[in-house]
């Protein structure tokens, strides 16, 4: 079903100017503007590189004309869902890595999570300022066809996408300025204050009114290079690498051609594995010896929170529901996929047994890598599955494949239906939770897929939260 076709059949009043614009717009004018927003993205150098891929750094994403609506009463929804499920793994990190009273109770088992990869022994009895842990949170929504909004995935160490929404806004102004003329379009433009404001909330009380914020990348040849200038230029900070900063004395420096200047907020790009040497992983080059101490010693703050990898886990995820009531005592706003956890007996012997029907997915996976679509995966593919699951069972969770909604996209014949999905971002600081209105939405391009991910092939489009 058509994303912007309501469960009854009839079209959504928020589509209904996008409609009668189609309905206007021939496909040569269509495919003009397609190419004219090829040439901006061009012009302004925003790629996408893909690991192993010789020709990774002239990549762009696709990105469709055709927007992504939602209508300002069920983004209300999903906005008090979105708090809700921040604000609750906000509360579970903190908790895990303190009293660990949701363990005590009995709602995860202990090993799930001080086994995980994710957990971070070196933030057990830390309270990071604020006791926020999940700075910037990118939480993956999809729509089924009876007009029910899903949790796919939570991304709570260092999501990314952001850029692309920025940038989609930016040049759909360019393309058809009409339509932001006739409809009430609520903005975007302003994420990289509301990021600047949280950054500035959580940092040390010693660093006063002005506290200097960096952001940490790995370098150019990450994937998500482009984003970390692209936002480091927006927020006006400085994008550093780690051989740019020192600690001293318990204090983190960055180096500049008027000698050091003391750093209090980090927004770091870079996985907690690299961040210090002297902590995490010695062959580390990418990040700052140090760094931990001075963090331990409250003169600097990291965002995301070290250790937030254990509320990423796909199979920490299957238990958001219990996570969400042990800690708010409501019931969760928006819904999770019905889940199986391959790491039970009773659970992995109904996925081997339907395999061909399900998604089947890494647990600490990402980008679409390491995953199974059972439905459009060939008999040899499933086999092979089937053997990864018998080996390590615990490293994978399966879904059913939801009806999923599609939206109208510009294809190669015209305008076809593909599906979609939404990562919303949501920022939290002292200052409080905030969500600029949309999110990145995410296109899987070709015919029936149900992959979205930009590493696997999928576009992008800007989404449009308007008013009724």
């Amino acid at each position: 079903m058509f994303g912007h076709v309501a469960s009854g059949g009839s079209i959504r009043d928020c589509y209904a100017p996008i409609g009668a614009w189609l309905a206007d717009s021939p496909f040569e004018v269509m495919a003009t503007r397609r190419r004219q927003a090829e040439l901006f993205f061009r012009r302004i150098g925003i790629t996408f590189a893909v690991y192993g891929d010789p020709d990774a750094a002239e990549r762009l994403i696709p990105f469709d004309i055709v927007p992504r609506i939602l209508g300002a009463k069920e983004w209300a929804t999903m906005e008090a869902g979105l708090v809700q499920r921040v604000g609750a793994l906000n509360s579970f990190l903190a908790d895990i890595y303190g009293k660990r009273e949701i363990l005590r109770a009995g709602i995860l088992p202990e090993e799930l999570v001080l086994r995980n990869p994710g957990f971070s022994l070196a933030m057990v009895g830390k309270r990071p300022v604020g006791d926020i842990w999940v700075h910037i949170a990118g939480i993956d929504l999809v729509r089924t066809d009876a007009d029910d909004f899903y949790v796919l995935e939570d991304n709570a160490r260092t999501p990314s996408g952001v850029s692309y929404m920025l940038e989609n806004r930016e040049v759909m102004l360019k393309l058809v300025p009409e339509l932001f003329a006739k409809l009430r379009i609520r903005p975007v433009e302003n994420y990289p204050d509301m990021l600047l404001e949280m950054l500035h909330s959580v940092a040390p009380a010693r660093a006063g009114n002005d506290p200097t914020s960096v952001l940490l990348t790995p370098g150019q040849f990450n994937s998500a290079f482009y984003e970390h200038s692209f936002l480091a230029d927006k927020l006006g900070i400085e994008l550093v690498e780690g051989s740019d900063l020192f600690v001293r004395d318990e204090h983190v420096y960055m180096r500049t051609t008027e000698g050091p200047q003391r750093v209090d907020v980090i927004y770091r790009r870079l996985d907690d594995a690299f961040l210090d040497p002297l902590v995490f992983r010695p062959d580390s080059m990418l990040g700052v010896p140090g760094l931990m101490s001075a963090y331990d010693a409250g003169n600097v703050s990291l965002a995301n929170a070290v250790g937030t990898g254990v509320a990423d886990d796909k199979a920490i995820y299957s238990y958001m529901p219990e996570i969400i009531r042990f800690y708010t005592g409501a019931e969760p706003i928006l819904k999770n996929v019905p889940t199986w956890r391959c790491r039970e007996p009773e659970a992995l012997a109904y996925v081997l047994d339907h395999l061909p029907e399900l998604v089947v997915k890494e647990v600490d996976g990402s980008g679409g890598y390491g995953m199974l679509v059972g439905p459009h995966a060939p008999a040899a593919t499933i086999s092979a599955f089937a053997a990864k699951l018998r080996a390590n069972p615990e490293k994978f969770i399966a879904q059913p494949t939801l009806a999923l909604s599609t939206c109208p996209t510009l294809c190669d014949a015209g305008i076809e239906a593909r599906h979609v999905d939404l990562r919303p971002f949501v920022l939290t600081g002292t200052n409080g939770t905030r969500i600029v209105p949309g999110g990145l939405t995410r296109v899987a391009l070709d015919p029936g897929s149900l992959v979205v991910n930009s590493s696997q092939g999928g576009g992008t489009k800007d989404t449009w939260v308007v008013d009724d």
